[in-house]
């Protein structure tokens, strides 16, 4: 199953009053319209999220893609995410791979685990058990938790590598100690 639509922000922002928001909202977008990529990304997210500005997700796209083509890795994580969802972009599972294998290339945990979500389920490429397990490891050995879950369940199921219960449980702790509650719900079950 596809995990759903989480976005990162791609530098830290903060958000206090309702002034303060206003006064950084105007700074992140005139640092966007001036190309910074951080700042497209992180404007990109807020329309998004509908966090401190109309939720609209054309502009969302608009945003991801201007970094995205800048080579910021998680605007082409988050870029791919909206064609897989068909959220502000028409539904492409093609250019979701573009965009995924772009930042996972860039070593974008986020892009590695959702191009390993692609080639698990054959979305866009073909279906490959072996490299969607290579994506979700170079994921999870980096700590992100849907990386971890996923190599976890191929170890479980055996796709893709050999059926392993003691490596499906090293991966699904890791994740559960993040509050994946898939991976814990696992660990219960395996008990």
């Amino acid at each position: 199953m596809p995990k759903s639509l989480l976005f990162v922000l791609c530098s830290t922002l903060f958000f206090g009053t309702a002034r303060a928001e206003n006064l950084e909202i105007q700074r992140v977008r005139v640092a966007a319209e001036q190309g910074d990529a951080p700042a497209q990304c992180n404007l990109g997210f807020l329309y998004h999220q509908g966090r401190v500005v109309e939720k609209n997700y054309d502009q969302a796209v608009k945003w991801f893609r201007l970094a995205a083509q800048q080579g910021n890795a998680q605007a082409q994580s988050n870029l791919g995410l909206m064609y897989l969802s068909g959220k502000g972009a028409k539904q492409s599972y093609i250019d979701a791979v573009k965009w995924f294998r772009l930042a996972a290339m860039q070593g974008n945990a986020d892009g590695q685990d959702n191009l390993g979500e692609m080639y698990l389920y054959g979305w866009g490429v073909k279906q490959n058990d072996a490299e969607a397990v290579k994506w979700f490891k170079l994921a999870a050995e980096q700590g992100e938790a849907d990386g971890q879950f996923n190599l976890g369940f191929m170890y479980t199921s055996g796709w893709g590598v050999k059926k392993n219960d003691a490596e499906a449980l090293k991966w699904y702790r890791l994740a559960a100690r993040q509050g994946t509650i898939a991976a814990q719900n696992k660990l219960q079950s395996m008990k």
